[in-house]
């Protein structure tokens, strides 16, 4: 979503860098790229000069100045005014006092709202809650049985008395839905109302009566933003005839440029609560401005990446497999649950999205094969208990009947099999403390195409003693011993979904990563 913003900042950036001192040239010219940033995501004209401006004073005062390295105050500058203009502090719900807490949704057809109301759900029901969805939108064709196969997605309880298509009164089922929602003890009302493609008196006088009727503890204006400039204008009207609390920003995974998200805060006054990032009832979460505003300057949002995974992993099971990989008896059993678990934390393009430095591999990302994931799982899957269990009992004929039985390849057996021991050795000699295998005076040598002994050191004389050559288990390895040929290592890359890609050659992990794993 806001790819071309991040770009065009970090262009503007890069002038500063390695400079001693600013001068005032150099903090125009670079106030200048700020500006042609914004307007180019389609922030409001109104919102470009007021942040602008505040840039450039801050940037001439002394926290500039008198700095070490002047480059990196003025990105802290940046960061905080894009923290300040998407809202400072993150927004939490209002919860009523007395159970059901009402939330109403309000704005313009195809925005999202039906769909957002069940990730909303959902979301409710994840922290603990029972929510009830309300079928309010009774003139949209099929809107309130799109609302209940959504309400069945989320797992939530959805009241739709009225039969839809402009039959029925939906200031009534609005208004019923409290009492009922009472009598069946949900403690959260959602109303999902009418949307038009347009603004107009009717759409504003129906949604002013249904707040009236229910009088909800957050009335949440659901907005696309792929929007572009016509954010404000909607938002103006929508905040003049109803008087919303709180902004839910949808589509933010596309591939608009995202000025609506800056524009609508800044020039509404009121937060950006939630923020939905793609077609799952999981792609959903609470909107933080200093999380997003870290995305923007390409510095990753680590907070997100953490409780996601806090959420998707198991701190025993966590703790067993960690144990494991120390004793060495990390098994591909226990590989597939962690990869399940990953699943659950969304995609894997968006995962390394939200490590820091990741913008400068967008095309890598872009071109990320996600089948991999599910080729890597399906191959897991057909071996039987035993084999998964220890993979050396895996022969030539097993390989091929697992490569049946998944759909893949024997060479793509091979090498996840031999990417496995690889991957173990690695993460069995970190957890003991001995640093990255294969790394210039670690032991292991466990990365492909990595140097295992320091550049220059001699090498020890290999033992000829009277045992002869190991035989690998591996057919193809075999094969090519026996013709005399080169043992070919398989492309890691392309076993954990970067191989035969563009770009993938050139593929290198950031610092930061490194510096996690």
């Amino acid at each position: 979503m806001f790819d071309s913003l991040q770009d065009r900042l970090q262009s503007a950036f890069k002038n500063l860098r390695g400079k001693g001192r600013l001068s005032e040239a150099d903090i125009d010219a670079t106030a200048r790229e700020i500006r042609v940033a914004l307007l180019d995501a389609d922030v409001a004209l109104p919102v470009v000069k007021e942040f602008v401006a505040h840039v450039k004073e801050r940037a001439r005062g002394s926290e500039v100045s008198q700095a070490l390295n002047p480059a990196q105050q003025v990105i802290k500058i940046v960061n905080d005014e894009l923290v300040a203009t998407l809202g400072g502090e993150t927004r939490r719900v209002r919860f009523a006092k007395t159970a059901p807490t009402v939330i109403m949704l309000a704005g313009l057809q195809g925005a999202g709202k039906t769909t957002l109301a069940g990730k909303l759900a959902r979301w409710f029901k994840d922290n603990g809650h029972s929510p009830m969805l309300v079928a309010a939108d009774l003139q949209r064709p099929n809107a309130v049985t799109q609302l209940q196969v959504v309400g069945e997605q989320a797992g939530a309880t959805v009241y739709a008395p009225a039969p839809g298509n402009g039959v029925g009164d939906p200031v009534q089922v609005a208004r019923d839905s409290i009492v009922e929602a009472r009598r069946t003890l949900h403690d959260v009302v959602i109303v999902d109302t009418a949307g038009r493609l347009g603004i107009d008196a009717e759409l504003m006088q129906q949604a002013a009566d249904i707040r009236a009727a229910v009088n909800p503890d957050e009335v949440l204006f659901v907005i696309d933003a792929m929007i572009g400039q016509d954010a404000v204008a909607t938002a103006q009207a929508f905040l003049e005839g109803v008087d919303f609390t709180g902004v839910v920003l949808t589509k933010l995974d596309g591939d608009a440029r995202g000025g609506a998200a800056l524009s609508v805060r800044a020039l509404t006054g009121r937060p950006i609560m939630f923020a939905s990032t793609g077609e799952k009832l999981t792609d959903f979460d609470v909107f933080h401005p200093d999380r997003m505003a870290s995305r923007i300057l390409d510095m990753g949002d680590v907070m997100t990446l953490i409780e996601q995974a806090e959420k998707a992993f198991d701190a025993e099971q966590a703790e067993k497999d960690a144990a494991k990989i120390v004793q060495g008896s990390f098994t591909l059993d226990d590989f597939l649950k962690q990869m399940e678990a990953m699943s659950k934390m969304g995609s894997m393009t968006k995962l390394l999205g939200m490590l820091p430095g990741m913008g400068q591999y967008k095309e890598q990302l872009a071109n990320f094969d996600e089948s991999q994931v599910v080729r890597i799982k399906a191959v897991i899957q057909s071996m039987t208990p035993a084999e998964r269990d220890n993979p050396k009992l895996i022969d030539g004929s097993r390989r091929l009947r697992i490569s049946k039985g998944s759909g893949t390849q024997v060479k793509d057996v091979n090498e996840l099999v031999d990417r496995f021991y690889e991957a173990r050795k690695m993460m069995q000699a970190m957890a003991k403390g001995g640093g990255m295998p294969g790394m210039p005076g670690m032991p292991g040598a466990g990365m492909p195409g990595m140097p295992g002994k320091r550049a220059g050191a001699k090498q020890k004389p290999q033992n000829k003693g009277k045992k002869g050559k190991r035989v690998s288990g591996n057919p193809a390895k075999r094969a090519a011993a026996s013709q005399g040929k080169p043992e070919q290592k398989p492309d890691g890359a392309a076993a954990f979904g970067f191989g035969a890609q563009p770009g993938a050659e050139d593929f290198e992990l950031p610092k930061e990563l490194k510096d996690l794993l």
